[in-house]
């Protein structure tokens, strides 16, 4: 960041208030550098937002967790504050032909958790795959786990030496929900590096939703660094344009926002990088009892084929996101399906009735949540991280700009501050 006397007292612009905006906003302002953070939305967070229903449901935009172990996040955020409820480390998988097994711990304890031979989900030369696995990823931070060498995941699991009853019943519904990627055509680098998350860490939500996250982190920035409702319609240099005919100047500018959204403002600098995403569906349903005994579990469909690729009670884990006495059941749906909202909400309600029981027919949809971009495509051949330096004077922070998780935004985020911080 080159700066003058001139340009000294002028903030830093940061196009897009989501994690990696947000983050960046708060280790310069806690360095003192001033920031203006400008977001087109109503509120801050991106993808990472939470609706409150009239009647007191939580509806986080897609099913999303905090995995607590993301270096980032237990770098900057403040647990205690907020009140995370992590789930049930394991998971219920329905296999084909109908049956379903509970797999409790499956990656911190594989052999107890897994049941050893008993489980219908692979080999014991399977399971003890596993452990090798988890030993290895604990070996590792997890910057050297990203930095490996990598090929696309399902490569990586049969060339370890893992059966296809394992890949297709375990791996494919675990893995697959994560990257929204049931091929498991992501970089294996990223699995190893998600990989060592549920061996070391929980997934959780805090208790008043995802959006508290970027809530806690946009609390601690002056209120006049925030401006929201603000469209940016072009980069000139230090000066942003926006859309309502408003102009901007700062000591340099950092394009936080999805790769799409960035190429649509700097193509002559993004045109050469992919900027591919995945799609999910998130399909919100309340009901007056909960199907999942409270048990803080997640459910994972291994059917081929299946509309619902993973089920969630928030509100058994986090009571807060429902009223009481209401259950809240969150169904994700991945890729393009070609349904309406009601013809979707039709078809997982009969789908689900075969794992449930016929009380789904009386589950009430809450709300459809179409996230068309909620993850950038990470293949093995892209690198871990991009340059963030754009030109001079012109950054870029974002999970487009790395690896598609909430800890990459946020290191990026870090990462560009740091860049930033170094000039002054």
């Amino acid at each position: 960041m080159t700066t003058t006397s001139s340009s000294a007292s002028l903030p830093v612009l940061i196009v897009g208030a989501g994690m990696a905006g947000l983050t960046c906003a708060c280790y310069l302002h806690r360095a003192g550098v001033p920031v203006r953070l400008l977001d087109a939305a109503d509120a801050v967070g991106g993808r990472v937002r939470t609706d409150l229903t009239p009647d007191g449901f939580r509806l986080d935009h897609g099913f999303q967790v905090l995995l607590t172990r993301y270096p980032e996040v237990e770098r900057l955020l403040d647990y205690g504050a907020l009140q995370l409820r992590p789930f049930t480390s394991g998971a219920i998988i329905r296999l084909p032909g109908g049956r379903s097994t509970t797999l409790r711990n499956p990656l911190r304890q594989p052999l107890l958790g897994l049941g050893a031979v008993a489980a219908p989900i692979g080999t014991l030369a399977d399971k003890l795959r596993l452990v090798s696995l988890a030993q290895h990823v604990r070996q590792h931070s997890a910057d050297e786990l990203l930095a490996r060498p990598a090929t696309d995941t399902l490569t990586f699991l049969r060339r370890y030496g893992w059966s296809e009853q394992i890949i297709d019943t375990f791996f494919r519904p675990f893995f697959g929900g994560i990257y929204l990627d049931r091929e498991l055509s992501t970089a294996s680098n990223f699995f190893e590096f998600v990989f060592k998350q549920f061996v070391e860490g929980d997934a959780a939500l805090p208790a008043r939703g995802m959006q508290a996250i970027p809530e806690q982190l946009a609390a601690r920035l002056p209120a006049e660094a925030l401006l929201l409702h603000a469209r940016v319609a072009a980069i000139e240099g230090t000066t942003l344009r926006l859309a309502d005919g408003r102009s901007l100047q700062g000591r340099a500018v950092v394009l936080a926002t999805d790769g799409p959204a960035a190429r649509q403002l700097l193509p002559q600098l993004t045109a050469s990088e992919p900027t591919a995403a995945r799609q999910t569906t998130c399909t919100y349903f309340a009901a007056d009892r909960s199907p999942g005994r409270a048990d803080g579990l997640l459910r994972l469909n291994a059917l081929p084929g299946a509309l619902a690729h993973n089920v969630a009670f928030p509100a058994d884990v986090a009571p807060e996101y429902a009223p009481a006495g209401q259950a809240l059941i969150s169904v994700s749906t991945h890729g393009d399906y070609g349904l309406s909202d009601a013809e979707l909400a039709e078809r997982l309600r009969q789908e689900l009735t075969a794992w449930f029981g016929h009380g789904v027919a009386s589950w009430r949809r809450l709300g459809t949540y179409h996230i068309g971009h909620a993850l950038p495509v990470y293949a093995a051949s892209q690198p871990a991280q991009r340059p963030l330096r754009l030109a001079e004077n012109l950054y870029r922070c974002g999970d487009w700009a790395a690896y598609p998780s909430l800890n990459a935004a946020m290191a990026t985020g870090r990462q560009v501050a740091e860049e930033l911080l170094a000039q002054v």
